[in-house]
């Protein structure tokens, strides 16, 4: 059968590659016994897959089953599953046979399998790769004829990797994998599902059908569709019965298109993690970017101070920078600058002379973390007059560990 052919059977709106590939490949595994994993967000349509897979193979005379393995509580799927007998567990009056049994030679399809149970997930495996199972409160092993077909919105590799699914599993149902595009990747076949639906909706109740014009249609088009074709049918269900005007505007449309909030795309930090042995890490951390950031706030002004001076030798007065309180004051120019030629390599150092000065000692600054925070402190307490709360602010960190690091350097408010 081909493609055309499966959407016109299935009611499949769309020509996207995406769509049509997906639908080859459906078609082409039908009449295998494989285990299938389909993969798409929620509202996509990954029954219909499931349904397309179980018609167009052997089995399609056989009992067909869909489970939303979400939607049964944990206590109770593997009785749902695979049967139980009686007194297995209270409220147990009587044996009951599980869909592995009452499906048999049929398709299950096994839905949101991520949210499956890890002890049920182990019974599952063992159905997939050996065909047997064991009724919950029996030891008798029974066999089953099942094709299984799974589908997932969740990425079930980085569940395995955080220990939430099993990676033997994984491997066992992605035998030959579906991926179901998402409608914002299929943006051509929006307005053709729209179509359908309104028309749908208007023979349903009996009204006019609904029309968009131009820029209706391109915002129908670039709308992110979070709830996919689902969401799409839902809002051409809205407008076919709440519009009064059949014509539907953009201005029109936008009472109906949920508002979609600002995602802010800008970088920030992971949520710190508690060392061993406590301490707040993450407070001194803040601390100490503070400070490297506004090291190199400090250096940049003073190469920009020098660049001046080399440009403008003749002034009569320099600028001179306070990394302490952000301010310049001005300072007599030196009487003697020696400063580059052309020719000599710029990388040199400045020498600054001064008749004042009669010797020069050099003066080696302290690398000390410890130091640089205590100073930092100093500096925002001075700057907010005492005040811990807005000095703690300033400095990232929480007025406690402020508190505490008064205590730790000793420092007098």
């Amino acid at each position: 059968m081909d493609i055309q052919a499966i959407k016109n059977r299935f009611g499949i709106i769309g020509n996207s590659p995406a769509l049509n590939y997906a639908l080859q490949v459906a078609a082409q595994v039908a009449n295998t016994d494989l285990t299938v994993l389909i993969n798409g967000e929620s509202g996509v349509g990954k029954e219909v897959f499931s349904q397309i897979i179980h018609a167009l193979s052997a089995r399609k005379h056989n009992p067909f089953i869909a489970v939303n393995c979400g939607a049964i509580p944990e206590g109770t799927i593997d009785s749902e599953l695979f049967g139980h007998e009686k007194g297995s567990f209270t409220g147990a009056v009587d044996s009951r046979k599980g869909y592995f049994e009452t499906v048999n030679g049929g398709t299950i399809f096994l839905d949101e399998i991520g949210e499956m149970p890890l002890g049920t997930q182990a019974r599952l495996l063992r159905v997939l790769e050996t065909g047997e199972y064991i009724r919950v409160g029996s030891s008798k092993v029974q066999k089953t004829d099942v094709r299984v077909i799974a589908a997932t919105n969740r990425d079930l590799l980085e569940r395995t990797q955080h220990g939430k699914f099993r990676e033997d599993l994984y491997y066992r149902l992605n035998t030959v994998p579906i991926r179901v595009p998402a409608l914002r990747d299929r943006k051509e076949d929006i307005p053709l599902l729209f179509r359908k639906f309104s028309v749908d909706f208007s023979e349903k109740y009996k009204t006019p059908s609904i029309q968009l014009d131009e820029e209706a249609r391109q915002m129908l088009v670039n709308y992110p569709w979070r709830g996919n074709v689902r969401e799409l049918k839902n809002i051409a269900e809205q407008i076919s019965v709440l519009s009064s005007d059949k014509l539907v505007t953009a201005n029109d449309l936008k009472r109906f298109l949920p508002e979609i909030p600002e995602v802010n795309r800008l970088p920030m930090l992971a949520a710190p993690q508690q060392q061993p042995g406590g301490g707040d890490f993450a407070s001194e951390r803040d601390i100490l970017y503070k400070l490297f950031f506004d090291m190199k706030k400090d250096v940049t002004e003073v190469k920009k101070m020098f660049f001046d001076i080399l440009q403008n030798p003749n002034v009569t007065h320099a600028a001179e920078y306070h990394p302490e309180s952000h301010v310049l004051h001005s300072y007599p120019a030196a009487t003697e600058m020696a400063v580059p030629s052309p020719g000599i390599n710029n990388t040199q150092p400045i020498i600054l002379a001064d008749n004042k000065i009669d010797h020069h000692e050099e003066v080696e600054e302290t690398l000390s973390i410890a130091d640089k925070e205590k100073e930092l402190i100093v500096k925002a307490l001075k700057k907010h007059k005492g005040k811990r709360k807005d000095a703690a602010l300033d400095l990232g960190i929480s007025e406690r560990t402020l508190y505490r690091k008064l205590k730790e350097y000793n420092i007098a408010e």
